[in-house]
């Protein structure tokens, strides 16, 4: 039963999605030629309720417009509704496998180990603005270091979620693998976020999770028309921008240098090349000369 309400809340999302704006007449139309009506109309007291539990789970407000009583969806929030897409996305697939048992053997899919022990916490911890205690084991060192930390925010990336707030001995922002953190605690001490903390610039001009203070970069990347399709199909970062050649196409973003950046690109072996800056080029020839020297 469960199963069924979340596939019908899906579908009443994405519904009103697909029309932007529609009336209740449209919707109900909508509704008895769907495989959840039986034939049968659905009751008023079914839509309010449905619109109350989709705006509970999914954070998705129905509002509708007294002008004309056409329903639509809240977005004016473009983090929000990226949040909400992305829990749109997990909470279908989770339906879709949670439905497909019987061919378990045969699908295969990333763990993600950090979202199991510590994510939960994590949430609770910055929900009520307490301050958390865990002990944390970074891959480049051998002993684990204790930790008191504000947490301000969440972030996933390659299947792996990471927690950045104010370090508190060290007074400055930091981020942590939840997958490299142990035995955590919530403590009782409260915090305020620093108001000037801007949580979409921290992260705006990174590729990934490390951020910098260095002056973002106009990074421009030559690529052949193969690899410019998964380019547009998944973009490196927001800032994307592309001009389409005869016979290749470039590739412009707006982004600070950070190491996880270099790796990626270097990923990419002979598919690619960086055209600027200098600077950046000049990091992905020193790698690739080092790695050379164990093939020569």
């Amino acid at each position: 039963m469960a199963r069924d309400l979340l596939r019908r809340y899906l579908w009443m999302i994405d519904t009103i999605r697909r029309h932007r704006r529609i009336s209740r007449a449209d919707f109900d139309d909508c509704w008895a030629r769907s495989a959840f009506s039986g034939g049968s109309p659905m009751p008023r007291r079914t839509f309010f309720n449905y619109r109350q539990a989709i705006e509970e789970i999914f954070g998705i407000d129905i509002k509708c417009d007294l002008r004309t009583y056409e329903y639509y969806i809240d977005e004016n929030d473009s983090h929000s509704e990226e949040m909400t897409e992305w829990l749109l996305n997990a909470a279908a697939v989770n339906d879709v496998l949670t439905n497909s048992r019987s061919i378990a053997d045969r699908i295969f899919v990333e763990d993600v180990p950090s979202a199991r022990q510590h994510l939960a916490p994590a949430i609770d911890a910055m929900r009520e603005n307490k301050t958390l205690s865990f002990d944390y084991l970074p891959y480049y060192r051998t002993r684990s270091a204790k930790v008191t930390l504000e947490p301000y925010f969440l972030k996933i990336f390659r299947q792996r979620w990471y927690l950045t707030g104010r370090h508190v001995e060290e007074n400055r922002v930091k981020t942590y693998a939840l997958d490299r953190i142990g035995s955590l605690s919530i403590l009782n001490d409260t915090f305020e976020i620093d108001p000037t903390f801007d949580f979409d610039e921290y992260f705006r001009y990174s590729f990934g999770i490390i951020s910098s203070k260095g002056e973002p970069h106009r990074i421009a990347v030559k690529t052949d028309p193969n690899q410019a399709k998964y380019f547009r199909a998944l973009p490196l970062h927001k800032s994307q921008d592309e001009v389409i050649h005869d016979r290749y196409s470039i590739f412009y973003y707006n982004m600070r240098i950070t190491p996880d950046l270099v790796s990626e690109l270097l990923s990419y072996g002979p598919r690619i090349e960086v055209l600027e800056p200098l600077e950046l080029r000049a990091m992905l020839r020193t790698d690739l000369e080092a790695a050379l020297k164990y093939y020569l």
